[in-house]
């Protein structure tokens, strides 16, 4: 699964590098063809600030060929890529995977062919790294599949959300799954546990959904008539006192869609430390719920040639204790 790491002289597909004086001079394979020239540098200068990566492309001090170029611009097959000397502190150098989220990660790999990856995410972990987070799945991915030229996300889940995750390896896969994705031919279902009774026959909420940042700089999503249209579809799987486990499938992709939707019915997901009540989480932790009750349990999509993937990540034991809890006299 893990991949050994590089000898020396063997890029394994990713850009080569040769040092000048405090220069960097890349080569672009053509796996990268069509990338644009500010992620494949994101990519690349491990700990450099992005608003860095712009000043230097506006400054004119990357050369594509020998030429300047603009942050759009999509670098192809071959290109040679000139990077100015960059300094980076120690506060800045990359976060490295522990052997422990190494061999998580490697239990967690779901299925690996055709340039697609899908992994069973452990809650707790951020997707990307970003805002307080120094490593992030893709970040550690990209570590442990250091002969990848190719290693990006398909989609995003909630940090606190469980489950499979579509990371692509090559970028035909990357574009193919995501025009589906924006197509709604993706298929994404979730198993979460909704406090209260579920009404009997809401199948389908559709409110539309509003981003809303507060003073503390916390970001919210609200049910709002000036929000972006949103669907989701949702099944009662299983009833119990006080709770209902239902399967839900989002027609749209907007942030926190299934946890605002349950909330906008009345039933707010049981462990949510945003949008559901103190008090309400409170009696589901005494049957044993220690996060967010949403599991992303299966993904539907087609590699470029046709064939057709349909995968389900079983639910976390940590969830299952929780149902047995509920399900006792």
């Amino acid at each position: 699964m893990k991949e050994s790491g590089e000898s020396a002289g063997d890029t394994g597909g990713r850009p080569s590098l040769q040092s000048g004086v405090g220069v960097q001079f890349l080569t672009v394979p053509e796996e990268l063809a069509g990338q644009r020239i500010d992620n494949f540098l994101q990519a690349r200068l491990k700990g450099v600030p992005r608003s860095r990566i712009y000043r230097i492309l506006r400054k004119g001090e990357v050369r594509v060929n020998k030429g300047r170029v603009k942050a759009e611009y999509r670098v192809q097959g071959g290109d040679q890529v000139r990077v100015p000397p960059i300094r980076m502190s120690e506060e800045s150098a990359p976060a490295v995977a522990g052997d422990q989220l190494r061999r998580l990660l490697e239990a967690s790999i779901l299925y690996d062919k055709g340039g697609l990856l899908v992994v069973n995410k452990p809650a707790g972990l951020a997707v990307h790294g970003g805002s307080g987070v120094r490593l992030g799945l893709i970040e550690a991915l990209r570590q442990m599949y250091p002969k990848s030229p190719f290693m990006e996300l398909v989609h995003r889940l909630d940090r606190d959300t469980s489950g499979a995750i579509l990371v692509a390896r090559k970028r035909s896969v990357l574009l193919h799954v995501q025009s589906e994705l924006r197509a709604g031919k993706l298929g994404k279902s979730y198993l979460a546990l909704a406090a209260g009774k579920w009404p009997r026959g809401r199948k389908l909420v559709e409110a539309p959904l509003k981003k809303n940042t507060l003073k503390s700089g916390e970001r919210m999503v609200v049910v709002d008539g000036d929000g972006k249209p949103s669907t989701t579809r949702f099944q009662v799987e299983e009833r119990f006192p006080g709770a209902t486990l239902v399967a839900a499938e989002p027609v749209t992709g907007r942030t926190h869609q299934i946890r605002v939707h349950a909330q906008f019915v009345g039933c707010p997901l049981a462990g949510d430390a945003k949008y559901t009540a103190d008090e309400v989480n409170a009696a589901f932790r005494e049957q044993g719920l220690k996060r967010l009750f949403l599991h992303s349990a299966g993904v539907r999509c087609t590699l470029p040639d046709g064939t057709r993937v349909d995968v389900k990540a079983p639910l976390p034991a940590e969830l299952e204790v929780v149902l047995s809890n509920l399900r006792k006299p």
